[in-house]
């Protein structure tokens, strides 16, 4: 092999190794240009996008819409209430799954302390958040006010994400997810998300769109989630899974919209045109022991008389677990009408859901907290409270 041929391999080799060497994340951020985003509160923030590498979330929702984007890639902290290795912390969802919890478990454990987070904590921990060193931080403390005293008091942005009453349904849901995206590098990853979830609502919506308004049952939804506050008397007129699914509210009549409370004789009043019960089982623990007190509390609803009581898997729990409201939907539409969904097994759907936010099938772990109570199912009325 002559000299010149020699050397000619070695320059080679070494630019190949150099090449090897050069961090990504490096030439990431030295080709990308600072960028002023609007956060879901109407913040203008600069950011250079692609270029963060220790991030940290706070407030009820925001790692979960996080790891949804970026899994557990880049943390460098995480609130107490999302460290189940932790002794001392908020734990009243600790029996609800949680599926982002349930995926992220071991990744979480290792990391330090951001706050202690929960629904009592109403306001940032500065210090802690500072302790984890992050140059980007994930809110969802919709406080404009507050969040600009935060970011200046950390010197780093500080982004402010928001859901939106139709949750997995809510444009503030797939805005959030977006801008994750777009702060990430990961704007693929984000449109991958939504397209799922908007294909998901028009198969459903359109496999009832056809049933005559004459043969939809009447549905009374309750269980619904309010700060932590719920039992049979608590529904929503205008539940936006009940709307995807061309369902028929019993509790559509009520002045009001959003998540509240009713009064026991409107309960009753509603109750012989009742032909089914859906009830989510966060209810559960509070309706039990109501029902251990007046077993009659029910005897004015027909759909318990029928035995047309069904159980949704609890999807409020450290704010809302947007996979499970989608799957619910399913589950919805599968037990209003069979009929149109019996080629949908609620399992493997729920598998797939999970897959596509979060990475992998995890049903049969969802299902084996103590709130999912198995799974979906219908309840046995004469045996399920007592």
């Amino acid at each position: 092999m002559s000299r010149k041929l020699i050397a000619v391999l070695i320059v080679a080799v070494m630019a190949v190794m150099a090449l090897a060497a050069s961090p990504v994340v490096e030439k990431t951020a030295k080709s990308a240009e600072p960028v002023v985003i609007t956060d879901m509160i109407g913040r203008q923030v600069e950011v250079v996008p692609g270029s963060y590498t220790r991030v940290v979330c706070i407030g009820a929702g925001a790692l979960r819409m996080y790891t949804y984007i970026n899994g557990a890639d880049l943390l460098c902290g995480v609130e107490d209430i999302d460290n189940t290795s932790l002794q001392n912390r908020p734990k009243m969802f600790d029996s609800v799954a949680i599926p982002y919890r349930i995926a992220y478990e071991t990744e979480f454990s290792s990391l330090p302390s951001c706050g202690v987070g929960g629904p009592q904590a109403q306001a940032a921990e500065a210090e802690k958040i500072l302790s984890c060193n992050p140059d980007i931080v994930i809110s969802e403390y919709e406080d404009v006010q507050k969040e600009d005293a935060l970011q200046e008091q950390l010197g780093v942005p500080v982004i402010t994400l928001r859901s939106g009453p139709n949750n997995v349904f809510d444009s503030s849901f797939s805005g959030s997810l977006r801008l994750l995206g777009q702060i990430f590098g990961k704007e693929d990853r984000a449109e991958a998300i939504v397209s799922f979830i908007e294909t998901e609502k028009a198969e459903i919506s359109s496999r009832t769109a056809s049933v005559a308004e004459s043969d939809k049952p009447s549905v009374y939804i309750c269980g619904l989630g309010n700060w932590g506050t719920t039992n049979h008397l608590m529904t929503m007129p205008n539940y936006v899974a009940f709307s995807v699914a061309n369902v028929k509210n019993a509790a559509s009549g009520l002045s009001s919209k959003g998540v509240q409370a009713i009064e026991k004789e409107y309960f009753v009043a509603l109750g012989k045109d009742m032909d089914m019960i859906i009830m989510d089982a966060a209810a559960v623990k509070n309706i039990k022991p109501l029902y251990k007190e007046d077993p009659t509390m029910f005897d004015s609803c027909k759909a318990w008389q029928d035995g047309e009581v069904y159980l949704q898997m609890a999807f409020n729990a450290y704010y809302t677990n947007y996979e499970l409201a989608l799957a619910n939907t399913w589950f919805i539409g599968k037990t209003v009408y069979p009929d149109l969904f019996a080629d949908i097994d609620l399992t493997a759907k729920l598998d797939e859901i999970t897959t596509v936010f979060l990475g992998q099938p995890l049903a049969e772990k969802i299902f084996s907290y103590p709130t999912s109570f198995g799974g979906y199912q219908k309840i046995d009325t004469s045996t399920f409270f007592n």
